[in-house]
């Protein structure tokens, strides 16, 4: 008779140690939520720093923005490269606190360069501003308005007019959200234009969840007509045709306010006088 097997007492082999092999696909065991719950984070409410000005006082540079000196931003540079005085005493703290209604702001002109604005007929093939290496863009085209900042764009497949300035407040003026400033545009489709189209582009199509502001729309032809708009989405007239299942075939910004291309054509420029500046600063109108 045999005797009956005794195992050995003592501690279970190590789990570590198995010999077995844990499926890499195995999924990771479940701890009890209780174990991780964390207080949730709590944030100390923002407190606004009080003005340091005294009451009355008003920052150099938002008047210097304000009077069309020139925009914040430069402001700003020109404070800090010690152009701007004020009551003759050069100036070179941004934040300064001035009396608009006793102080004088001056700038020592002869290190200011003189506003520039340019009206461009952009040639279709060229972005405004190039986005990769290897595009040629207006700067790259016309050397001669490199100092410039194109205000808006033309994206490379549409052409006409853009403006092209170092005027920070007339970029504000045609730029900002609440801008006056009409821009028309002669586009052309592969497909007729029906008034059902004309109506949905004129009375506003949904794009990024946001209706677009009413346009106005005219009919050119039976594949043609103009849109005026009052602002500036990125592709927004292609985007608004697309909704209307218009293939657009070409796109031409012949308007800016009121400033019209006339007999300019592809690759011509003007310069825009001063009381065309101001008159587009006061909404083009």
């Amino acid at each position: 008779m045999k005797s009956p097997r005794i195992t050995p007492k003592g501690p279970k082999k190590d789990a570590y140690k198995s010999s077995k092999k844990v499926s890499p696909t195995r999924k990771p065991q479940k701890y009890s939520s209780k174990t991780f719950i964390l207080p949730p984070k709590t944030h100390a409410p923002r407190v606004l720093q009080p003005s340091t000005l005294k009451p009355g006082l008003e920052r150099l540079e938002r008047h210097m923005a304000h009077i069309g000196i020139a925009s914040r931003r430069e402001a700003k540079d020109l404070i800090m490269r010690g152009i701007v005085m004020v009551n003759g005493k050069t100036i070179r703290e941004p934040g300064f606190g001035i009396d608009t209604a006793k102080d004088t702001v001056t700038l020592k002109g002869d290190k200011l360069p003189p506003k520039e604005t340019m009206l461009l007929y952009k040639p279709r093939g060229i972005e405004t501003n190039a986005t990769s290496e290897g595009v040629v863009d207006i700067k790259a085209r016309f050397p001669k308005l490199a100092h410039l900042h194109a205000i808006g764009r033309l994206d490379k497949d549409s052409q006409g007019l853009i403006l092209l300035s170092n005027d920070g407040t007339l970029t504000k003026a045609l730029t900002q959200e609440d801008s006056k400033v009409e821009k028309e545009y002669l586009v052309t489709v592969r497909e007729e234009v029906t008034p059902e189209d004309l109506n949905r582009l004129a009375n506003g199509i949904i794009l990024d969840r946001e209706i677009t502001k009413p346009a106005i729309v005219h009919r050119n032809g039976r594949n043609a007509f103009t849109i005026v708009l009052k602002e500036g989405r990125k592709h927004q007239v292609r985007r608004m045709c697309d909704a209307c299942h218009l293939t657009v075939t070409s796109l031409i910004r012949i308007r800016i306010g009121h400033l019209t291309a006339g007999k300019m054509m592809p690759g011509h420029v003007k310069f825009v006088v001063p009381r065309d500046v101001e008159r587009l600063k006061s909404g083009g109108l």
